[in-house]
């Protein structure tokens, strides 16, 4: 979406470049920061309940494209993970990280697909998350289950963590379209 608003108001290539790069940044923080909220006003089963960092994630795919919002997805769950291993708590856990980061990158990748037609009907968001996150959660489980064998991770583990963190998706998947709704008429003159 953000790509279109930028061509439409014939921005260069490098401008577009840097307004990209600090909207990626900003929600990799975000996705950095507001699971550290959660957790301090839910504990630690909040970030399994409400899925924090999807959320900055789903608005990145959606608002950037599936190649920024890819960037998006893969480098917060990894920022988050150096930064929180600073002061010797790191979320996510070493052994969710790397399927963290598989599944982020499937939410970006599907929502950012989406992104475009976003930009022609803001209304395409709703679905958008909403394939996303199933796509995300299901990619979750079947890499789980292929290197189950290597990893400390089950599927029945992971099942209970996805029905968990159902009603954070629900949420979710309400409040992420109506962001990028918000921000595309901020952003897009509509006729």
């Amino acid at each position: 979406m953000i790509d279109t608003v930028l061509t439409l108001k014939n921005v260069k290539t490098k401008t577009k470049i840097t307004i990209k790069s600090l909207i990626s940044v900003s929600l990799i923080a975000l996705a950095v920061i507001l699971p550290q909220l959660v957790h301090l006003v839910a504990g630690s089963a909040g970030g399994i309940t409400w899925l924090p960092m999807y959320l900055p994630v789903l608005i990145g795919g959606c608002l950037l494209g599936s190649g920024w919002g890819v960037m998006v997805g893969a480098l917060s769950p990894i920022a988050s993970f150096l930064i929180t291993s600073a002061f010797n708590n790191p979320m996510p856990a070493l052994a969710r990280l790397p399927f963290m980061v598989a599944e982020l990158v499937v939410f970006a990748l599907v929502s950012g697909m989406f992104s475009k037609m976003i930009a022609k009907n803001k209304w395409v968001a709703f679905p958008a998350v909403l394939i996303a996150a199933v796509v995300g959660r299901a990619s979750f489980v079947g890499l789980v289950a292929i290197f189950s064998s290597v990893s400390s991770l089950s599927v029945s583990m992971v099942w209970a963590q996805i029905q968990a963190g159902f009603i954070g998706l629900i949420l979710q998947a309400i409040v992420a379209p109506i962001i990028i709704i918000a921000l595309h008429k901020l952003l897009i003159k509509e006729k």
